[in-house]
């Protein structure tokens, strides 16, 4: 029995009560869905598999003690087939233990069904569009832009096991006075002299400069304008590349790449996508003329001052291209926006949501911006290349894609971040992926051995799943639907993380306890064959989880 098929089950007594009672002639105003039946999990084992609240909720409209609704309900459920007791609890609760025959079904639920598994349909319907990093294309990822790509990924997996569609997006800022110095620093590095004013140091520039020069040999004997050109879109070509084999290499993919330029192109017409977004805006209500210059009533929304979109000079603002590219993301039917910005984007909050505003969407419904904080890692070396971060390359090089990315999505967005190299280099159980990894692999391990030893999965009887360590187990591969449902809408995958290192240690304690293979000249039994069914049920569980995360599930270690 999953814990869906228990809440109905619920669900159907409550709705079977109150039919009676109006039967007999009660008032009863009670609108329940079968989604608002919820059951949790006790704090203590002894308690019971489930626990459900329903009796104190409902108590009040039907007119009754929750105690004593709570009694009845219980009663009815304890003739429920697969549901070994139901218990009151203090003022109300009820408390439900399943048969080990109902519990252990789970484990041959959970190997047909395999890497889908955990997935649910909260979010079934949603339209998201996800958008993280958006680095500059003018220098190599840094240790933000990997906390933000781990965490980016894991919260687009989340959402798209809960059932949502979506595309994960990078904007890339290619317009702008950023891109003319950058090309200027590669230009002055092609021509062996000092790097600009405010410029880019590192010796990324002076090899990217190489690779330039090598593209284009004649570089310097062009004029200046048409050599500053030259060397920005050639070196920009080559660093956006690099950003995208960086983020490839980390298991990180997006689905689309809108470039800044496209907004500002004009069309046939002579009118860019920024041109368009003003005079939309406009049609909104929300665009005012003042001293020559264009601005949005964003305070109209919340925002702490209203925000100019084109200046009296007729250049247009940052803003301009930002409602831009939110305009374009909703006329591509993205009905829902997540933007994963820096801990310095603190900024953008109100003036994303106002935006959402001002083109006639809900900036509570429609828009999400989620501010993620600092990482640091201890004993780390500036990057050799950029002089003053710490790069992706570098990181993933020394410690790996997998430690990396567990580590970082282990953790909400918005909690700075320490992370320990040691700790996360060490084999051993204090650090977490390498324990939740290990269980996977011992689980491999086992269903190795049984092979060998002639336990097969040609019977199943899960009835004989009775030792504590095995209601444990089950108990918690139950969960993993709720926890998946829980990180997307939450959009906090380290609580896949966390459930999956509890998951781990539940494994280990059954494997301490319950063999799989036969000792000696003992036979194969039932018992055997069953017990892989939950071996493999847990090692499915585990490598969903990781797969959640962007992290391997290996079969050896």
């Amino acid at each position: 029995m999953t814990p869906a098929d228990l809440s109905r089950a619920l669900y159907d007594l409550v709705m079977g009560l109150v039919a009676r009672r109006r039967a007999a002639g009660d008032e009863v105003a009670l609108d329940l869905a079968p989604e608002a039946v919820t059951l949790e999990r006790p704090k203590l084992r002894e308690h019971g598999d489930w626990a459900s609240s329903i009796a104190l909720r409902i108590a009040k409209p039907l007119g009754t003690n929750p105690r004593a609704l709570a009694a009845e309900l219980a009663e009815g459920l304890s003739g429920v087939e697969g549901v070994a007791s139901a218990e009151v609890a203090g003022p109300g609760f009820i408390n439900i233990r399943l048969d080990a025959a109902a519990a252990g079904a789970l484990a041959r639920t959970i190997v047909e069904r395999g890497d889908a598994y955990g997935h649910v349909d909260a979010l079934t319907g949603s339209v998201i569009n996800l958008e993280f990093v958006s680095a500059n294309p003018t220098g190599p990822l840094h240790i933000g832009h990997t906390r933000w790509a781990a965490l980016g990924d894991s919260i687009g997996r989340v959402l798209r096991a809960a059932g949502a569609k979506v595309a994960n997006e990078y904007y890339i800022n290619d317009a702008g006075s950023q891109m003319d110095t950058f090309g200027a620093s590669v230009l002055a590095a092609a021509k062996g002299e000092p790097t600009p004013e405010n410029g880019y140091p590192g010796q990324y520039v002076a090899d990217l400069a190489a690779k330039v020069l090598e593209r284009e040999p004649h570089l310097l004997e062009l004029d200046d304008e048409v050599a500053l050109h030259t060397a920005r879109e050639i070196a920009y070509e080559l660093q956006l590349a690099e950003i995208r084999e960086s983020l490839a290499r980390f298991e990180v993919h997006f689905d689309v790449w809108t470039s800044e330029r496209t907004l500002h192109a004009k069309d046939d017409d002579g009118v860019s996508a920024i041109d368009a977004a003003v005079e939309r805006l406009r049609a909104q209500g929300h665009v005012f003329d003042d001293e020559g210059a264009v601005w949005v009533r964003t305070t109209d929304f919340g925002d702490d001052k209203d925000r100019v979109i084109r200046r009296a000079n007729g250049v247009y603002t940052y803003f301009a291209a930002d409602a831009a590219y939110y305009l374009d993301k909703g006329d591509r039917g993205f009905e829902h926006k997540i933007y994963l910005l820096g801990a310095d984007h603190h900024g953008y909050v109100h003036r994303l949501k106002a935006l959402a505003g001002a083109a006639g969407d809900d900036p509570e419904k429609d828009v999400e911006v989620l501010i993620g904080q600092l990482v640091s890692v201890n004993g780390a070396r500036l990057s050799k290349r950029a002089g003053n971060i710490i790069e992706l390359d570098d990181l993933q090089a020394w410690l790996g894609t997998d430690a990396l990315r567990y580590t970082l999505a282990r953790y909400p967005a918005d909690s700075p971040l320490a992370i320990d190299p040691e700790q996360l280099r060490r084999r051993t159980n204090d650090n977490p992926v390498f324990y939740v990894q290990y269980a996977h692999a011992r689980t491999a391990a086992v269903a190795r051995n049984a092979q060998a030893s002639g336990v097969d999965r040609s019977a199943f009887a899960p009835e004989l799943l009775d030792h504590e360590t095995e209601s444990a187990l089950l108990g918690a591969l139950q969960e993993f639907p709720r926890i998946v449902a829980q990180s997307a809408e939450l959009r906090e995958p380290h609580r896949v993380a966390r459930y999956i290192e509890e998951l781990a240690g539940l494994y280990h304690r059954w494997y301490d306890n319950c063999r799989v293979l036969p000792l000696g000249d003992e036979p194969v039994g039932e018992l055997h064959r069953t017990r892989l069914w939950l071996n493999d049920a847990t090692g499915q569980v585990i490598r969903n989880g990781l797969h959640l995360l962007g992290v391997s599930a290996p079969e050896r270690m």
